[in-house]
Protein backbone atom coordinates (compact mmCIF):
# COMPACT_ATOMS: atom_id res chain seq x y z
CA UNK A 1 0.00 0.00 0.00
CA UNK A 2 1.03 3.24 -1.05
CA UNK A 3 2.38 5.36 2.32
CA UNK A 4 0.27 8.54 2.48
CA UNK A 5 1.67 11.85 0.86
CA UNK A 6 2.98 13.76 3.97
CA UNK A 7 1.96 17.70 3.92
CA UNK A 8 4.31 20.70 5.30
CA UNK A 9 3.46 23.11 7.89
CA UNK A 10 2.71 25.52 4.94
CA UNK A 11 0.11 23.42 3.21
CA UNK A 12 -2.99 25.12 4.04
CA UNK A 13 -1.05 28.56 2.72
CA UNK A 14 -0.01 26.93 -0.72
CA UNK A 15 -3.36 25.52 -1.12
CA UNK A 16 -4.78 28.87 -0.24
CA UNK A 17 -2.66 30.91 -2.92
CA UNK A 18 -3.81 28.50 -5.18
CA UNK A 19 -0.71 26.72 -5.83
CA UNK A 20 -0.28 24.11 -8.31
CA UNK A 21 0.52 20.87 -6.25
CA UNK A 22 1.95 17.74 -6.78
CA UNK A 23 3.23 14.64 -5.37
CA UNK A 24 7.55 15.21 -4.20
CA UNK A 25 9.34 12.78 -2.45
CA UNK A 26 6.50 11.78 -0.10
CA UNK A 27 5.02 15.39 0.40
CA UNK A 28 2.15 17.11 -1.30
CA UNK A 29 4.51 20.10 -2.49
CA UNK A 30 4.21 23.45 -4.36
CA UNK A 31 5.56 23.76 -7.77
CA UNK A 32 4.32 26.16 -9.04
CA UNK A 33 2.20 29.76 -8.27
CA UNK A 34 2.28 32.82 -10.56
CA UNK A 35 4.50 30.61 -13.34
CA UNK A 36 7.61 29.09 -13.51
CA UNK A 37 9.22 31.85 -15.54
CA UNK A 38 7.52 34.43 -13.48
CA UNK A 39 8.66 32.78 -10.35
CA UNK A 40 12.73 31.69 -11.55
CA UNK A 41 12.71 35.83 -12.48
CA UNK A 42 12.03 36.90 -9.43
CA UNK A 43 14.65 34.74 -7.72
CA UNK A 44 17.37 35.61 -10.36
CA UNK A 45 15.88 39.53 -10.35
CA UNK A 46 15.12 40.23 -6.60
CA UNK A 47 13.99 37.96 -4.28
CA UNK A 48 11.45 34.67 -3.92
CA UNK A 49 10.13 32.15 -0.91
CA UNK A 50 10.40 28.30 -1.12
CA UNK A 51 8.97 25.74 1.32
CA UNK A 52 11.39 23.23 2.03
CA UNK A 53 10.09 22.02 4.75
CA UNK A 54 9.93 18.41 3.36
CA UNK A 55 13.79 18.62 3.30
CA UNK A 56 15.11 16.13 6.64
CA UNK A 57 17.20 16.94 9.46
CA UNK A 58 19.16 14.52 11.84
CA UNK A 59 21.16 15.55 14.61
CA UNK A 60 24.55 13.58 15.51
CA UNK A 61 26.27 13.65 18.79
CA UNK A 62 28.39 12.43 21.23
CA UNK A 63 31.99 11.87 21.30
CA UNK A 64 33.17 10.31 18.56
CA UNK A 65 30.28 12.90 16.41
CA UNK A 66 33.17 14.48 14.65
CA UNK A 67 34.73 10.61 13.61
CA UNK A 68 31.89 9.64 12.51
CA UNK A 69 30.31 12.34 10.21
CA UNK A 70 34.22 11.81 8.74
CA UNK A 71 33.21 8.38 8.21
CA UNK A 72 30.21 8.69 6.21
CA UNK A 73 30.38 12.09 4.24
CA UNK A 74 33.04 12.06 1.61
CA UNK A 75 34.29 15.99 2.07
CA UNK A 76 36.41 16.29 5.59
CA UNK A 77 34.78 18.46 7.97
CA UNK A 78 37.33 17.83 11.10
CA UNK A 79 39.35 21.13 11.72
CA UNK A 80 35.61 23.21 10.59
CA UNK A 81 35.13 26.19 12.83
CA UNK A 82 31.37 26.38 14.42
CA UNK A 83 28.85 27.64 12.06
CA UNK A 84 30.65 26.15 8.96
CA UNK A 85 28.50 23.93 6.24
CA UNK A 86 29.77 21.50 4.20
CA UNK A 87 28.26 19.64 0.83
CA UNK A 88 29.40 15.87 0.09
CA UNK A 89 27.55 13.04 -0.29
CA UNK A 90 27.45 9.47 1.88
CA UNK A 91 28.49 6.79 -0.38
CA UNK A 92 27.91 3.05 -0.31
CA UNK A 93 31.28 0.87 -0.40
CA UNK A 94 31.05 0.39 -4.07
CA UNK A 95 30.90 4.22 -4.28
CA UNK A 96 27.35 4.42 -5.22
CA UNK A 97 25.74 7.81 -3.66
CA UNK A 98 23.30 7.11 -0.80
CA UNK A 99 22.66 10.74 -0.88
CA UNK A 100 24.24 14.06 -1.29
CA UNK A 101 23.65 16.30 2.03
CA UNK A 102 24.68 19.41 3.88
CA UNK A 103 26.49 19.11 7.20
CA UNK A 104 26.35 21.66 9.73
CA UNK A 105 28.79 22.08 12.36
CA UNK A 106 27.60 22.98 15.73
CA UNK A 107 30.35 22.30 17.94
CA UNK A 108 33.13 19.56 18.05
CA UNK A 109 30.63 16.88 19.25
CA UNK A 110 27.14 18.03 17.41
CA UNK A 111 26.52 17.96 13.48
CA UNK A 112 23.21 18.55 11.73
CA UNK A 113 22.58 17.15 8.67
CA UNK A 114 19.90 18.24 6.21
CA UNK A 115 19.23 15.89 3.84
CA UNK A 116 16.90 15.13 0.67
CA UNK A 117 12.89 14.40 1.51
CA UNK A 118 13.23 11.03 -0.96
CA UNK A 119 15.57 9.94 0.72
CA UNK A 120 14.85 10.22 4.74
CA UNK A 121 13.63 6.47 5.36
CA UNK A 122 16.86 5.04 3.28
CA UNK A 123 19.71 7.81 4.66
CA UNK A 124 18.18 7.50 8.61
CA UNK A 125 18.32 3.79 8.05
CA UNK A 126 22.11 3.77 6.31
CA UNK A 127 23.18 6.14 9.32
CA UNK A 128 22.21 4.38 11.85
CA UNK A 129 23.50 0.95 10.16
CA UNK A 130 26.84 2.75 10.27
CA UNK A 131 27.22 3.78 13.86
CA UNK A 132 28.27 0.91 15.20
CA UNK A 133 31.56 1.11 17.32
CA UNK A 134 30.64 4.94 17.79
CA UNK A 135 30.18 6.91 20.46
CA UNK A 136 27.38 8.96 18.97
CA UNK A 137 23.20 9.54 19.26
CA UNK A 138 21.71 9.73 16.03
CA UNK A 139 18.35 11.80 16.74
CA UNK A 140 15.82 12.49 13.90
CA UNK A 141 14.47 15.56 13.52
CA UNK A 142 12.67 15.37 10.71
CA UNK A 143 9.38 16.68 12.36
CA UNK A 144 10.81 18.93 14.78
CA UNK A 145 11.36 21.85 12.02
CA UNK A 146 10.02 23.98 9.02
CA UNK A 147 12.33 25.53 6.45
CA UNK A 148 11.49 28.29 4.45
CA UNK A 149 14.48 29.31 1.86
CA UNK A 150 14.71 32.70 0.87
CA UNK A 151 16.56 33.13 -2.27
CA UNK A 152 17.79 36.17 -4.41
CA UNK A 153 19.80 39.39 -4.69
CA UNK A 154 17.40 41.15 -2.38
CA UNK A 155 17.39 38.46 0.08
CA UNK A 156 19.60 39.55 2.81
CA UNK A 157 17.28 43.28 2.69
CA UNK A 158 14.29 41.03 3.24
CA UNK A 159 15.68 39.24 6.08
CA UNK A 160 16.52 42.21 8.07
CA UNK A 161 13.94 44.64 7.43
CA UNK A 162 10.68 41.68 7.06
CA UNK A 163 11.40 39.51 9.61
CA UNK A 164 14.07 41.59 11.61
CA UNK A 165 16.92 39.28 11.57
CA UNK A 166 20.37 40.00 11.63
CA UNK A 167 22.58 38.11 9.27
CA UNK A 168 24.74 40.40 7.02
CA UNK A 169 27.80 38.89 9.07
CA UNK A 170 26.95 35.20 8.16
CA UNK A 171 29.36 34.04 5.74
CA UNK A 172 28.31 32.21 2.52
CA UNK A 173 28.56 28.14 3.31
CA UNK A 174 28.19 29.47 7.24
CA UNK A 175 25.24 29.83 9.86
CA UNK A 176 24.36 31.01 13.18
CA UNK A 177 21.93 29.93 15.71
CA UNK A 178 19.77 33.15 16.30
CA UNK A 179 17.16 33.72 19.30
CA UNK A 180 13.91 34.77 17.94
CA UNK A 181 10.34 35.22 19.61
CA UNK A 182 10.88 32.43 22.11
CA UNK A 183 13.14 29.64 20.75
CA UNK A 184 16.32 29.20 18.63
CA UNK A 185 16.33 29.12 15.42
CA UNK A 186 19.00 28.17 12.58
CA UNK A 187 19.82 30.30 9.86
CA UNK A 188 21.75 29.64 7.24
CA UNK A 189 23.59 31.18 4.18
CA UNK A 190 23.50 28.37 1.64
CA UNK A 191 20.87 27.85 -1.28
CA UNK A 192 20.16 26.01 -4.09
CA UNK A 193 19.56 28.66 -7.09
CA UNK A 194 22.59 29.79 -7.82
CA UNK A 195 22.10 33.62 -5.96
CA UNK A 196 22.83 34.48 -2.52
CA UNK A 197 20.13 33.18 -0.19
CA UNK A 198 19.27 31.79 3.33
CA UNK A 199 17.74 29.20 5.00
CA UNK A 200 15.32 28.93 8.29
CA UNK A 201 14.49 26.41 10.59
CA UNK A 202 12.33 26.30 12.87
CA UNK A 203 9.18 25.67 14.79
CA UNK A 204 6.22 24.91 12.77
CA UNK A 205 4.43 28.27 14.23
CA UNK A 206 7.09 30.32 14.13
CA UNK A 207 7.75 29.26 10.33
CA UNK A 208 3.96 29.75 9.62
CA UNK A 209 4.89 33.23 10.77
CA UNK A 210 7.39 33.78 8.22
CA UNK A 211 5.73 32.99 5.56
CA UNK A 212 2.88 35.30 6.77
CA UNK A 213 4.91 38.31 7.36
CA UNK A 214 6.70 37.62 3.66
CA UNK A 215 3.53 37.27 2.33
CA UNK A 216 2.41 40.52 3.27
CA UNK A 217 5.41 42.32 2.35
CA UNK A 218 4.72 41.07 -1.50
CA UNK A 219 7.87 38.59 -1.50
CA UNK A 220 6.73 35.85 -4.41
CA UNK A 221 6.17 32.21 -3.37
CA UNK A 222 7.98 30.01 -5.55
CA UNK A 223 7.09 26.27 -6.21
CA UNK A 224 9.71 23.51 -6.84
CA UNK A 225 9.26 24.00 -10.98
CA UNK A 226 11.45 27.72 -10.94
CA UNK A 227 13.56 25.71 -7.83
CA UNK A 228 14.29 22.75 -10.64
CA UNK A 229 15.25 25.24 -13.28
CA UNK A 230 17.16 27.84 -11.38
CA UNK A 231 19.31 24.76 -10.10
CA UNK A 232 20.11 23.48 -12.93
CA UNK A 233 21.05 26.63 -14.60
CA UNK A 234 23.81 26.80 -12.48
CA UNK A 235 25.32 23.29 -12.33
CA UNK A 236 23.98 22.01 -9.12
CA UNK A 237 22.72 17.96 -8.78
CA UNK A 238 19.51 16.73 -8.37
CA UNK A 239 19.37 13.32 -6.55
CA UNK A 240 17.55 10.58 -8.24
CA UNK A 241 18.71 12.66 -11.70
CA UNK A 242 22.82 13.26 -11.65
CA UNK A 243 23.29 11.60 -8.43
CA UNK A 244 21.91 8.47 -7.92
CA UNK A 245 22.63 4.69 -6.41
CA UNK A 246 24.70 3.58 -9.42
CA UNK A 247 25.87 7.09 -10.11
CA UNK A 248 28.90 8.22 -7.70
CA UNK A 249 30.00 11.42 -7.31
CA UNK A 250 32.96 10.97 -9.70
CA UNK A 251 30.97 10.26 -12.55
CA UNK A 252 28.93 13.19 -11.43
CA UNK A 253 31.92 15.31 -12.12
CA UNK A 254 31.26 16.24 -7.95
CA UNK A 255 35.37 14.82 -7.11
CA UNK A 256 35.65 18.18 -5.42
CA UNK A 257 33.66 16.77 -2.99
CA UNK A 258 35.09 13.98 -2.21
CA UNK A 259 38.70 14.26 0.31
CA UNK A 260 40.62 11.30 -0.50
CA UNK A 261 43.23 12.33 1.52
CA UNK A 262 41.12 11.61 4.74
CA UNK A 263 42.03 8.54 6.58
CA UNK A 264 38.91 6.88 5.44
CA UNK A 265 35.24 7.04 5.19
CA UNK A 266 32.39 4.73 3.15
CA UNK A 267 33.35 4.01 -0.14
CA UNK A 268 36.76 5.62 -0.53
CA UNK A 269 38.49 3.10 -2.04
CA UNK A 270 36.74 2.68 -4.76
CA UNK A 271 36.42 6.24 -5.16
CA UNK A 272 39.86 6.62 -5.08
CA UNK A 273 40.19 3.71 -7.46
CA UNK A 274 38.03 5.60 -9.75
CA UNK A 275 39.52 8.54 -9.84
CA UNK A 276 43.56 6.92 -10.52
CA UNK A 277 41.85 4.52 -13.33
CA UNK A 278 39.07 6.99 -14.71
CA UNK A 279 35.50 6.14 -15.20
CA UNK A 280 33.76 5.38 -18.30
CA UNK A 281 30.95 8.16 -17.93
CA UNK A 282 30.13 11.06 -16.60
CA UNK A 283 27.89 14.04 -16.22
CA UNK A 284 28.49 16.62 -18.71
CA UNK A 285 26.98 19.86 -20.14
CA UNK A 286 25.01 19.91 -23.70
CA UNK A 287 24.09 22.66 -25.60
CA UNK A 288 20.91 21.85 -28.56
CA UNK A 289 20.91 24.01 -31.73
CA UNK A 290 17.16 25.71 -32.50
CA UNK A 291 14.50 25.25 -29.68
CA UNK A 292 14.01 21.54 -29.34
CA UNK A 293 13.85 20.92 -25.59
CA UNK A 294 15.89 18.25 -24.09
CA UNK A 295 13.86 16.44 -20.99
CA UNK A 296 15.22 13.69 -18.56
CA UNK A 297 16.07 10.16 -20.26
CA UNK A 298 16.20 11.32 -23.85
CA UNK A 299 19.34 9.24 -25.73
CA UNK A 300 22.34 10.98 -26.53
CA UNK A 301 24.02 9.48 -30.32
CA UNK A 302 26.66 9.34 -32.07
CA UNK A 303 26.52 8.22 -35.53
CA UNK A 304 22.86 6.81 -34.29
CA UNK A 305 24.80 4.74 -31.35
CA UNK A 306 23.32 5.34 -28.17
CA UNK A 307 26.47 7.06 -26.03
CA UNK A 308 24.23 8.49 -22.84
CA UNK A 309 21.34 9.92 -22.07
CA UNK A 310 19.98 13.33 -20.69
CA UNK A 311 19.51 13.81 -16.50
CA UNK A 312 17.77 17.01 -16.52
CA UNK A 313 16.88 19.01 -19.51
CA UNK A 314 15.21 22.88 -20.24
CA UNK A 315 15.35 25.59 -22.30
CA UNK A 316 17.14 27.90 -19.86
CA UNK A 317 14.73 31.06 -18.74
CA UNK A 318 17.98 33.17 -17.87
CA UNK A 319 19.84 32.34 -21.46
CA UNK A 320 17.38 31.89 -23.59
CA UNK A 321 19.26 28.30 -24.66
CA UNK A 322 18.31 24.54 -25.17
CA UNK A 323 20.61 23.12 -22.66
CA UNK A 324 20.76 19.90 -20.59
CA UNK A 325 22.99 17.91 -18.57
CA UNK A 326 23.78 14.33 -19.54
CA UNK A 327 25.57 10.95 -18.44
CA UNK A 328 27.83 10.43 -21.42
CA UNK A 329 30.05 7.51 -22.38
CA UNK A 330 33.77 8.41 -22.55
CA UNK A 331 35.38 9.66 -25.21
CA UNK A 332 32.40 11.69 -26.24
CA UNK A 333 32.46 13.68 -22.60
CA UNK A 334 34.86 16.24 -23.68
CA UNK A 335 34.20 19.92 -24.47
CA UNK A 336 33.12 20.46 -28.13
CA UNK A 337 32.21 16.91 -28.72
CA UNK A 338 29.77 16.72 -31.39
CA UNK A 339 26.59 14.48 -30.58
CA UNK A 340 22.54 14.38 -31.31
CA UNK A 341 19.57 14.31 -28.56
CA UNK A 342 17.13 12.55 -29.94
CA UNK A 343 13.68 13.81 -29.35
CA UNK A 344 10.81 11.13 -29.81
CA UNK A 345 11.58 10.13 -33.74
CA UNK A 346 13.89 13.14 -34.72
CA UNK A 347 17.79 13.62 -33.50
CA UNK A 348 18.88 17.57 -33.24
CA UNK A 349 22.75 18.29 -32.82
CA UNK A 350 24.24 19.25 -29.89
CA UNK A 351 27.66 19.97 -28.39
CA UNK A 352 29.35 19.40 -24.99
CA UNK A 353 29.47 22.17 -23.22
CA UNK A 354 30.33 23.21 -19.42
CA UNK A 355 27.08 22.30 -17.34
CA UNK A 356 27.03 25.47 -15.77
CA UNK A 357 25.42 26.98 -18.15
CA UNK A 358 24.57 30.29 -16.23
CA UNK A 359 26.98 32.22 -13.43
CA UNK A 360 26.11 31.82 -10.15
CA UNK A 361 26.07 34.83 -7.75
CA UNK A 362 26.88 33.79 -4.42
CA UNK A 363 28.00 36.57 -1.75
CA UNK A 364 31.44 37.06 -1.82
Amino acid sequence: MEKELQLTCLHDRHVALGALMSPFGGFDMPIQYAGIAEEHNAVRQHVGVFDVSHMGEVRVTGKDALRFVNHIFTNDVDGAPDGQIYYGMMCREDGGTVDDLLVYKVKDDEYFLVINASNIDKDIDWIRQNAEGFEVEIIDECLVYGEVAIQGPESEKVMEDVLGLDVKDIPFYNFRIIPAEGEDIIVSRTGYTGEDGFEIYGSHDYIRKVWDRLMEAGVQPCGLGCRDTLRFEVGLPLYGDELADDISPIEASLSIFVKLDKPEFIGKEALARQKAEGVTRRIVGLELEGNAIPRHGYHVEVNGEKVGEVTTGYRSISTGKSVAMAMIDKPFDKLGTEVEVRIRKKTFPAKVVKKKFYEKNYKK
